[in-house]
């Protein structure tokens, strides 16, 4: 068994509360309430910066041409039309300049932003790895729903249709590989090191969607 494979085991239960989770149902039925949402959107436009900076390093820690590529390639996406999203969707949700550039940060946010940091400070391939894998592995399989289809609801429907589909799968797929292989003859420290860093980004996925609702 790879280790993707193993720690997605591991976390199991708590992986399956978040793609379970009441959030992404009422998403799915594009029922949330604005409230929720925009709680939601606003903290997550609190981690966008770290995020991008941790596909950065992951472009820098790359090992070999060809991942680094396709890491830069990724970056470009994610800082282009999920940035504009997010954007339009503040606009949309009327949020105030304050709340969209300085809001209280909830506690799993502040975990999230400094775990990509200190993923990010590592300058380790491996690390970085494992915080991302997470954050788009977990975000496709809520986003991937067969014999559902999406709202009608145009900011929640575009959020599901931005973290599914081909290319994302093919995304998800090459952080899957890139981890296998990067992890095998890790030093036993190192080894714990990114397990630890793995099972606290699915910790912090689950009370993410929790703070939602706070």
């Amino acid at each position: 068994m790879t280790l993707s494979a193993e720690l997605r085991e591991l976390t199991g239960p708590t992986w399956d509360a978040a793609v379970g989770h009441r959030f992404v149902d009422e998403l799915w039925r594009g029922q949330l309430d604005p409230a929720v949402l925009t709680t939601y959107l606003v903290q997550d436009h609190q981690f966008f910066d770290s995020f991008l900076a941790l596909m950065g390093a992951a472009v820098a820690a790359a090992d070999r041409l060809e991942p680094r590529v396709v890491h830069a390639r990724q970056l470009g996406l994610v800082a282009g039309p999920e940035n504009d999203f997010f954007a339009r969707a503040l606009d949309t949700l009327d949020v105030p300049l304050p709340e969209r550039t300085d809001p209280v940060l909830l506690a799993p946010t502040a975990g999230f932003v400094e775990l990509m940091d200190t993923a990010r400070r590592s300058a380790d391939y491996a690390s970085c790895l494992a915080v991302l894998l997470v954050a788009e592995w977990l975000y496709l399989d809520w986003a991937t729903r067969p014999d559902a289809t999406a709202p009608d609801e145009p900011l929640q429907r575009e959020w599901i249709e931005l973290h599914r589909g081909s290319a994302f799968e093919t995304w998800v797929t090459f952080l899957r590989t890139e981890f296998d292989r990067v992890v095998v003859g890790l030093e036993p420290a190192d080894l714990e090191r990114v397990r630890d860093m793995f099972v606290r980004t699915v910790d912090l996925e689950l009370a993410f969607f929790d703070a939602a609702y706070s």
